[in-house]
């Protein structure tokens, strides 16, 4: 579907206070104060300059295994130009890796990402202990080209290939319990150095209604590109949630959860008056400390306006009828 967007406003990017802080404590407690503005400068703050050069000492397409592609685009794909493979794979918020935008990429190979357990259980009849292998091979998997709403106000769009998280769900068979599906990141510091830190509560979790992850659009990445997910782009598993920010969706996954209870969520218990448990795109809700009403794509120097639900009212915002999204942001 084609999406027809109105002038682009100026702006700015703003880093998140609480996690700005807590690593400058970290930069200052490692040893590497002296660094914190370049890496500021590099991270959360988006720059506005496109790469014009692959990263020193990344090789984009290193450790990458060709995927099937479905023989079509999978459902609501968007015709806008895609982010360019390069930028995908080395401007990424994984802190399980480090704090600045390219420590996924430099350090995300010592990652293992086979053999790959998912543990899939709670309020299920049906629950599945399986390896990641098994599990990908049990769907077939469908491209899907979404775009990426980062809550920093920078935007991509990428094609995805995955499988939608509600046949797996169907697979498992909720109960009548089920209420809401949390998500946990594996939880290896030796293999993941940024979880050595105190940035954040670790092992990284996430969590969806059940109706929010049984819609069409949710999708377990497993590859982009028609490639096989590159570690720094959370392989082997990833979530995808394409009207929802872009913290919500969590990398690395080792373990499907159903619950009766909303779950935690690692941002919102990070700093629960800047990060909702719902994460919505919304244009017309601020972030505490800047506009969310703009953002800028990933190789452009102009803003755009922010779409409601990134995009995708049409499809999921009957899912929030009769809620208030400026409280339950």
């Amino acid at each position: 579907m084609r999406d027809k967007l109105p002038p682009e406003p100026p702006g700015s990017e703003v880093t998140p206070e609480q996690l700005y802080v807590r690593r400058r404590e970290f930069l200052k407690n490692a040893g590497l104060f002296a660094g914190t503005a370049a890496v500021v400068g590099g991270g959360l703050y988006l720059l506005g300059m496109k790469r014009t050069r692959p990263m020193d000492g990344f090789v984009p397409d290193a450790g990458a295994v060709d995927q099937p592609v479905a023989p079509a685009q999978g459902l609501f794909s968007t015709d806008e130009p895609r982010t360019p493979y390069e930028d995908i794979t080395t401007y990424n918020n994984f802190y399980e890796f480090g704090l600045d935008k390219n420590d996924p990429a430099r350090r995300a190979h010592a990652l293992k990402t086979r053999p790959w357990t998912v543990v899939i259980d709670g309020e299920v009849h049906k629950p599945w202990t399986v390896d990641v292998d098994q599990l990908i091979s049990a769907f077939p998997l469908e491209e899907r080209v979404y775009r990426m709403r980062c809550v920093e106000a920078w935007s991509m769009v990428i094609p995805w290939l995955g499988l939608p998280l509600g046949k797996l769900l169907d697979r498992v068979q909720p109960t009548s319990f089920a209420k809401y599906v949390a998500f946990t990141t594996l939880e290896d510091p030796e293999q993941m150095p940024g979880q050595k830190s105190p940035v954040l509560d670790w092992p990284y979790v996430e969590g969806l209604r059940l109706d929010e992850a049984q819609h069409p659009l949710t999708l377990l990445a497993t590859g982009l590109y028609g490639k096989q997910l590159p570690a720094q782009n959370g392989a082997p598993l990833r979530l995808v949630v394409p009207w929802k920010y872009g913290f919500k969706g969590i990398k690395s996954i080792v373990r499907i959860t159903l619950t009766r209870e909303q779950p935690p969520t690692t941002w919102n218990i990070t700093n629960k008056r800047e990060y909702g448990f719902y994460a919505n795109v919304n244009p017309a809700v601020d972030h505490p400390r800047w506009s969310q009403a703009t953002e800028r794509r990933i190789g452009e120097t102009s803003r755009r306006p922010t779409l409601p639900f990134n995009g995708y009212a049409d499809a999921v915002a009957g899912l929030y009828s009769g809620m208030d999204l400026k409280r339950d942001f």
